[in-house]
């Protein structure tokens, strides 16, 4: 696949991400914490390898959020070589839920073992299943999974309204007769 037509299937998915994360929040039930941009306290100091204050949470810039996405979930999940409009489907659960967990999802809706590792086997699943099929799939799995938090009754109206809006943009992605290779 080319680096562009890479290049702009990540930044049509972040952009979306980012619409739903929104700016600086630091909501007292949620267990992350505060977070900007949808990035947590823990994972900015990950990236930047040293414990970070709210403060430094709070002036995270878009283009830093931007690059956290692309090191720690997109290329996690590789979603340079899912097919188009599961990559992004792919990419907003792990934001949510975690690189592994999203894997182990979507193993799991593809019939394969789920080891949380987006392999050769993984993909060639990913290419072969029916698109349509495995999103809307995916997405029930994942309002499952949400139902069973404990934080549901805070948070499962926006979580609701988010996963069924990415479920809508990954069909019209998968649909669409965008340019995109196999990757197996």
């Amino acid at each position: 696949m080319s680096s562009s037509v890479s290049a702009s299937r990540f930044h049509h998915a972040v952009e979306l991400v980012l619409q739903h994360e929104g700016g600086f929040v630091h909501h007292a039930k949620d267990p992350g914490g505060a977070t900007k941009f949808g990035i947590t306290r823990k994972t900015l100091s990950r990236v930047r390898e040293r414990p970070v204050t709210i403060e430094d949470v709070r002036a995270l810039t878009r283009a830093e959020a931007v690059a956290v996405y692309r090191a720690l979930y997109w290329d996690a999940v590789r979603g340079d070589e899912l097919p188009p409009g599961l990559d992004l489907a792919v990419f907003d659960l792990a934001v949510n839920s975690g690189p592994v967990r999203a894997v182990r999802m979507l193993q799991a809706v593809l019939g394969i073992a789920a080891d949380g590792i987006v392999g050769p086997v993984t993909l060639k699943a990913a290419w072969q299943a029916d698109p349509t099929d495995t999103i809307r799939r995916l997405t029930r799995a994942r309002l499952g999974f949400l139902g069973r938090l404990a934080t549901w009754p805070v948070f499962g109206r926006g979580w609701r309204r988010r996963v069924l809006a990415v479920e809508q943009g990954a069909l019209r992605l998968a649909s669409s007769p965008t340019p995109h290779s196999r990757s197996v």
